[in-house]
């Protein structure tokens, strides 16, 4: 006979999480379904804006996260990639790469994934010099000269993780000036080794059998900066693919109410794959507890 459960949360990363540990304690039957611990926190460098915490590094507070879930007792299973979501006899089926579940009511958490540059040696030169994560493989280039692509909070947080540990830190953005914290800009415009290159393009990422350089075209000029490194931060793109038949906006960001409800009954979606504002860890846990609460009110609420 398959197993139902009240809930399934899919995604572990803080709203995923803390949707987990509001479920744990209103005594839930649930499972977190999960492609990773952490999500985007994991690959986070320094954070300084999360409460309680005047500093910590996201990596840290992952494992701070995942403490909290195993005093819980909270059944995880990982990796699990989610493949899509059906809704018929009374049962949300959950379909992963692995297996099929059964639930009353589902939490779609799934986060965000690093937008592609789509350039010529992007796709050549991944886990060749080409990264998505600084806090993951920052350290792979400790002295070596690297280029960061974007001006957000992300390209930001990349670079002044890099300025500690290379000689040299390309930052690379296509609008006039950086748009992230002012603090973190600040800090960046500070450093000895960090040159930032506004109104510039990334045209290729060149090399042999690792990256060498990067070609970027500023003001009809195109210009080759050696780097051994390319860490690409330009935004996100939601990982909703897999339900289709949840209403998203233009940038595929699963639309909630208030509730963190979807369009669809018992199935509600938290974090950054939702089209709340500000993309924050702290924002993140806030709408993975409201989601928690709600769809434990949904299962008061009904017969099944």
């Amino acid at each position: 006979m398959v197993k139902v459960y009240d809930l399934i949360i899919v995604g572990a990363g803080p709203a995923g999480i803390t949707a987990a540990v509001y479920a744990a304690r209103k005594k839930l039957n649930f499972l977190v379904l999960s492609a990773d611990i952490g999500g985007q926190t994991a690959w986070s460098g320094d954070i300084e804006n999360y409460t309680g915490y005047q500093f910590i590094t996201g990596p840290e507070l992952t494992l701070k996260f995942q403490e909290h879930m195993e005093r819980f007792g909270i059944e995880v299973r990982v990796p699990e990639e989610l493949k899509r979501i059906e809704k018929k006899e009374g049962c949300i089926r959950v379909v992963t790469g692995t297996d099929e579940y059964c639930s009353r009511t589902v939490i779609i958490a799934t986060g965000k994934r690093p937008r592609l540059l789509n350039v010529p040696g992007e796709k050549e030169f991944k886990n060749k010099g080409v990264t998505y994560c600084a806090t993951c493989d920052g350290p792979l280039f400790k002295d070596k000269s690297v280029a960061v692509i974007g001006g957000g909070n992300s390209a930001l947080d990349a670079a002044l993780q890099m300025v500690r540990l290379s000689p040299k830190v390309y930052v690379i953005n296509n609008t006039t000036s950086l748009h992230g914290d002012e603090i973190m800009i600040g800090k960046l415009k500070s450093s000895q080794n960090a040159e930032i290159w506004n109104n510039a393009e990334v045209k290729a990422i060149e090399g042999d059998r690792f990256v060498a350089a990067v070609t970027v075209e500023q003001q009809g000029k195109r210009v080759r900066l050696p780097a051994s490194g390319v860490f690409v931060e330009i935004g996100l793109v939601p990982n909703s693919e897999a339900v289709p038949f949840l209403k998203r906006n233009e940038a595929g960001e699963i639309i909630v109410d208030c509730y963190n409800r979807t369009n669809i009954e018992g199935v509600f979606a938290a974090g950054d794959v939702t089209n709340v504002p500000e993309k924050q860890i702290i924002i993140a846990c806030g709408e993975g507890s409201k989601a928690s609460l709600s769809a434990f009110r949904y299962l008061s609420t009904h017969t099944f």
